[in-house]
């Protein structure tokens, strides 16, 4: 092949965004990830438990997976566990996004084969990253051949696609520095079980409290923020920082 031919072949190779399936069973909290992940320029389907997840793998191989632990039914180790003796998934890119934040909790989805674990509540940015960093690592290992020389034709391909999703993350606006909103400490607790995914009787029980009383505080928290839903709230919390 001539130098013109590579050239030319090299070039008509399209840039395609990643694409990415997001697995949480708390419509909120799901609805704001994936706003975000579209905004950095993924392609993202959504599932609301495991088995639509598993559906849906089977429909559009994705890029990377991201997913929830704890959720009704089919857990995220026993998801994850499904993908890893599937020989289709065996290597796709598995990222832990979860409540469950303890170091053993961390060890144990390691062990059970997760790329990348990352507990809520988390910096949006931070996630970003982590999938950017396994994608491309991934798209590395791709563009080798089987003695280990690179395949240009592929790499060129992934080159593409990363400069793809890195023009698309410049063209979001960023805080230029934190929002500074007055939070009582009992608003700031509501607000970081609420990006956490749990629901007002979920979080009065956690805060010895009346569901009303929670009612009023996620009232408040609109109002302060300029939202009208939890899933408004939880995605202005996320890109601002106020969750602790």
């Amino acid at each position: 092949m001539s130098d013109q031919t590579q050239s030319v072949e090299l070039q008509d190779i399209p840039a395609l965004p990643a694409r990415l399936l997001l697995v949480d069973d708390e419509p909120g909290l799901r609805e704001a990830v994936q706003a975000y992940l579209e905004e950095s320029n993924f392609v993202v389907d959504v599932a609301s438990d495991a088995r639509e997840g598993w559906e849906l793998l089977q429909q559009n191989l994705p890029d990377l997976v991201v997913t929830d632990i704890m959720m009704p039914g089919v857990d995220g180790y026993q998801f994850l566990k499904q993908m890893r003796e599937d020989p289709r998934f065996k290597a796709l890119p598995v990222v832990f996004l979860t409540a469950k934040g303890m170091t053993t909790d961390r060890i144990q989805g390691y062990q059970a084969g997760c790329d990348a674990y990352i507990p809520k509540p988390f910096d949006p940015e931070e996630l970003v990253v982590v999938v950017k960093n396994l994608l491309e690592r991934r798209l590395v290992s791709q563009s080798m051949n089987a003695d280990g020389s690179p395949d240009l034709a592929t790499l060129a391909n992934q080159i593409a696609r990363i400069e793809n999703m890195l023009q698309g993350r410049t063209g979001i606006q960023q805080n230029s520095s934190p929002v500074q909103i007055d939070l009582t400490p009992r608003e700031q607790s509501v607000l970081d079980l609420v990006a956490q995914g749990l629901m007002n009787k979920e979080i009065a029980r956690r805060l010895e409290t009346s569901v009303r009383n929670v009612e009023k505080y996620v009232s408040r928290l609109f109002t302060k923020t300029g939202t009208n839903s939890r899933t408004e709230l939880v995605r202005y919390a996320l890109e601002n920082g106020l969750t602790q």
